[in-house]
């Protein structure tokens, strides 16, 4: 069905606030799984995964590894602040970074930052607007002590930048992350640091479940797009056409390209592990790069050129994440997936459970 057949309205869906998962499964792989290839879905158990393949397939995770990017502070005159880093820019100490604060300051004010640097923390310094005077982001200098670069000064101030309805954390005067997010809010195969949200799909995986797909005769192959907090922005336009989407920095190594093309050769399939590998992958197809910043938008009407399967987990309501899996798997096989999903009472959201999709011919 084309584009403008759809509006932000189409994407809603009630969801009871108890089915938002606010904790992890007691164990990764067993995670429910929802296999919505056909209809009616069938109810699984995520550790099944790799019977439901066929050798000669290629899994694409990505392999991207989420940071303390959450940072508490103060403006000069005290006012309380908390800074999300998106992007650490290359080759110094700026970055650039979303804002809450009661009153926006101006460039060239100072900022500090997990106590200051007189009292054992860091400071900024606001040099303006990012990518431009009007640009949604914020630009800053990071000053800490011993010249501690922007990684160093998260990993040792920052906290995990859990997703906003995973409410447990929202109290500022507290740890707002738990021990176990340190683990569990990571997939197993992170290595590539830079993101401010996980991608959620690949956290059911554990070694079980990848020693079986090897087993099974699945290859697997990385990717990296650093998931950016727009990921969690509401699309406010009724109109799909006038939404800004957000930007993300993505990679592919060659030898994942050559994964890719052996998938091809042998006929299998090629299954990419959440959207945000589709989205990498099929930026990758339109523009022919290997590497840059992507802001591609999936809705329905969309032509998939790399993608056959999908691993992904529930979504929020009027998201540009349920206008991807929608223009996937078919709008109309979306809500009915996500109303048998509801009804059987899956957990949803990023520590919830999972959904199996067959890209709709």
């Amino acid at each position: 069905m084309p584009n403008q057949r759809f509006s932000l309205r189409d994407f809603d869906f009630h969801l009871p606030p108890e089915l938002i998962a606010q904790h992890p499964c007691a164990q990764r792989s067993a995670s429910r799984l929802l296999d919505g290839r056909s209809s009616p879905p069938v109810d699984r158990i995520f550790h099944q995964l790799p019977s439901l393949l066929q050798p000669g397939d290629l899994l694409v995770f990505n392999d991207t590894q989420v940071v303390k990017a959450r940072i508490f502070g103060e403006k000069a005159s005290g006012g309380k602040l908390e800074l999300l880093i998106e992007r650490v820019l290359p080759g110094g100490n700026e970055v650039v970074a979303h804002m809450k604060v009661s009153k926006k300051p101006q460039p060239g004010a100072r900022l500090h930052l997990a106590g200051g640097l007189a009292h054992g923390g860091f400071d900024a310094t606001l040099l303006g607007r990012w990518p431009d005077a009007n640009g949604p982001l914020f630009h800053l200098a990071l000053h800490g002590a011993n010249g501690a670069t922007p990684w160093q000064l998260m990993e040792q101030f920052g906290h995990l930048p859990l997703p906003p309805y995973i409410e447990r954390h929202q109290n500022a005067d507290e740890d707002p992350d738990e021990k176990e997010d340190a683990e569990r809010y990571q997939t197993v195969f992170a290595r590539h640091p830079g993101a401010v949200a996980a991608p959620t799909a690949a956290l059911h995986f554990d070694e079980g479940v990848l020693a079986a797909l090897k087993t099974q005769g699945v290859e697997t192959a990385n990717v990296t797009l650093h998931v950016g907090a727009g990921t969690f922005q509401p699309v406010k336009t009724e109109d799909l056409s006038q939404h800004q989407m957000h930007s993300e920095w993505y990679d592919i190594p060659l030898a994942t390209l050559a994964a890719l093309e052996r998938c091809r050769q042998r006929g299998g399939r090629i299954l990419a592990v959440g959207t945000t590998s589709v989205r990498t992958l099929e930026s990758w197809a339109a523009s022919g790069k290997t590497t840059g910043d992507t802001t591609i938008f999936i809705t329905p009407g969309f032509e998939f050129q790399v993608v056959d399967l999908l691993l992904t987990n529930f979504h929020l309501p009027k998201s540009t994440l349920m206008m991807l899996v929608s223009a996937f798997a078919g709008y109309e096989h979306i809500r009915a997936l996500y109303q048998h999903a509801i009804g059987q009472q899956y957990r949803f959201f990023s520590y919830g459970d999972a959904m199996l999709l067959e890209r709709r011919r």
